[in-house]
């Protein structure tokens, strides 16, 4: 059983192979947590708002963290929470 250190090292050097990817767009993506299978990250620069966004986010991130390492189920941008949101 590989442990949450080995996991989150994986996706980190996955996130970091797609970033020149989104470099090029002026965009960026920023690894926060790995939380009961799902990968939490921040889309950064061009990618904030963009329309492609969530393509992006479930067909190029997630699409890839999925195939490559077992342990992740989902993908979701922590970029869309505010400061001022209130979780029940």
């Amino acid at each position: 059983m590989r442990t949450l250190a080995d996991i989150e090292g994986q996706i980190k050097k996955e996130l970091n192979r797609i970033r020149p990817y989104l470099n090029a767009e002026g965009g960026d993506v920023e690894f926060v947590s790995f939380i009961n299978g799902v990968v939490h990250v921040k889309l950064l620069g061009a990618c904030m708002g963009c329309q492609a966004m969530d393509y992006t986010l479930k067909d190029g991130i997630e699409a890839l963290l999925v195939e490559e390492v077992p342990e992740v189920i989902e993908v979701v941008n922590d970029s869309e929470v505010g400061e001022n949101d209130v979780f029940e």
